[in-house]
């Protein structure tokens, strides 16, 4: 049986609870929150009428006026939507004069749904939507008036402010749509999730600590390392910027990426692949054989082109990267890692075992690792499975930056800020839901990655400054609701009793 009870608490306010009679004891399910006045009391229980049957039996509060008389005018998650409010002043986002736009931004972060949902999940919150309509013109507008341009500019200002913008982040990622024909826009690409669904690419600028910076979405079977050039460009010209380190993965790993951003006059450090370690390490293998310490770092130079060769043996030292003395080759610091090289190990191993399960006929055959297919059969590449086995533990980083400006140690720290904006992303595709999207024009498609983008801006801001994921945020605020009751012929306003997660929120945004 389900009802309501009142438990006095040690402050001496009445608290509300949904319970449950189980097994000759009262199991808490919800807390509606606690009152000081007969007539919070009656708010509380008129909520709990809502969450529960009216036929169940409720728990007399001794009441001198019948609770039920009580109409209830409104519910508001008040703190919650302060919240965000504060913080898209704070940003300096308020330089977007659409309420609409903030509505559908709001509405991401509270509960991503689609722009026809976010009304509901709004009024739930206790915001007066605007039409329908109205959200479309606002997609509209967001193109019109160039929001992303000055959400990115406001979003530039706070980081240089903030934080540090001399080393930004790059990485990639593919939204899908649930679509089943192609357009100038959304195709069919290669999918990290193997999805077959028309896509988009985007990429992602964002600060060292993975506050976002620049955005920008390519056709859906746009190269992934032909992004990243027109998306630090278009970052560059917007902010009038000459001089940064532009950190990315080994995915931008390209002659013509790493030759744009040189000549550009950016800074770069990208992972190397570690089919390029017996190259670059020939020095090291030749005078030490294939023996690394933990921790060890191992600073030398790396071709631009797979033609350029590359004579370090003559020396036991490896030779210093320099721009003039070097001009056919980048710098390459390369690192071993004792725990990389145990993980390594254990992947080795799964592929080797696979590999013979495919030669034994136990497996499917597919593009598995090792197996040499000859005209006489299928037999295991014990050749490349032995050089693979010699490199585990090794990270390779290129870089044009001189050592006596970033030693190796540094180079590594900053590669390793890299989990920021794989961070954001994933923000992006869970707490936010940039995907599936359901827009079909590409004006529109841009709006929703703009209002992601912004979101994503507000997300970031309030857990650096919280420390709590903003899906604690939410969950946090939104149940913490004012409700506007008349009772007795009197209109009253109850306040929640605060949580301490949520005056953990408050304080920290309030410092």
């Amino acid at each position: 049986m389900v009802f309501l009870r009142k438990v006095k608490t040690a402050s001496g306010a009445t608290a509300v609870q949904i319970a449950e009679r189980k097994n000759r004891r009262d199991v808490v399910l919800e807390h509606l929150g606690s009152a000081h006045t007969e007539a919070e009391l009656a708010a509380l229980m008129s909520i709990g009428r809502d969450k529960i049957h009216a036929d169940q039996e409720v728990l007399d509060l001794g009441l001198s006026q019948d609770p039920r008389s009580a109409v209830v005018h409104s519910k508001r998650s008040r703190l919650l939507l302060e919240t965000l409010q504060s913080a898209w002043t704070e940003l300096g986002f308020d330089v977007v004069r659409d309420e609409a736009f903030f509505q559908l931004v709001a509405a991401r972060l509270i509960e991503p749904t689609s722009m026809t949902d976010s009304a509901r999940v709004l009024t739930e919150a206790g915001m007066e939507p605007v039409h329908r309509n109205t959200f479309h013109a606002a997609l509209r507008r967001c193109a019109e008036r160039e929001y992303r341009n000055q959400i990115a500019t406001k979003c530039f200002e706070h980081a240089a402010t903030s934080g540090d913008i001399s080393l930004v982040l790059y990485d990639v990622t593919t939204l899908y749509f649930e679509a089943e024909n192609e357009d100038e826009l959304r195709k069919v690409g290669f999918s990290k999730e193997r999805r077959v669904d028309p896509q988009i690419v985007v990429g992602l600028l964002v600060d060292r600590e993975g506050f976002p910076l620049e955005i920008g979405c390519f056709e859906g079977n746009h190269a992934e390392t032909r992004t990243i050039v027109p998306i630090i460009k278009q970052f560059q010209a917007r902010h009038n910027l000459a001089d940064m380190v532009v950190v990315a993965d080994a995915g931008m790993l390209s002659t013509t990426n790493l030759t744009a951003l040189d000549e550009a006059g950016l800074r770069f450090i990208v992972g190397s692949r570690v089919t390029k370690a017996p190259a670059d390490l020939a020095n090291h293998f030749h005078w030490h054989g294939d023996a690394f310490t933990d921790g060890q770092l191992i600073d030398t130079i790396t071709p631009r082109h797979g033609n350029t060769k590359t004579q370090t043996k003559r020396r036991r030292r490896e030779p210093v990267w320099n721009p003039e003395k070097h001009p056919g080759h980048w710098r390459s610091v390369w690192a071993y890692s004792r725990k990389r090289a145990t993980r390594d190990g254990h992947t080795l191993t799964a592929q080797e075992n696979r590999a013979r399960a495919v030669i034994d006929g136990d497996a499917a055959v597919k593009s598995t690792r090792f197996v040499k297919t000859t005209a006489a059969g299928r037999t295991l590449d014990e050749a490349s499975l032995e050089r693979a086995r010699g490199l585990v533990g090794l990270k390779g980083y290129v870089t044009n930056i001189p050592a006596d400006i970033m030693p190796p140690a540094e180079v590594l720290s900053s590669y390793h800020d890299l989990w920021h904006v794989e961070q954001s992303f994933r923000m992006s595709k869970t707490d936010l839901q940039a995907r599936p999207m359901f827009h079909r024009q590409r004006d529109a498609i841009e709006a929703h990655l703009t209002i992601v983008f912004t979101a994503l801006a507000i997300a970031r801001f309030l857990q650096n400054e919280t420390g709590f994921s903003i899906r604690k945020i939410i969950r946090t605020l939104r149940p913490l609701q004012d409700v506007t009751i008349s009772l007795a012929g009197q209109q009253i306003t109850a306040k929640p009793e605060l949580t301490d997660d949520a005056r953990h929120v408050l304080d920290a945004l309030t410092h």
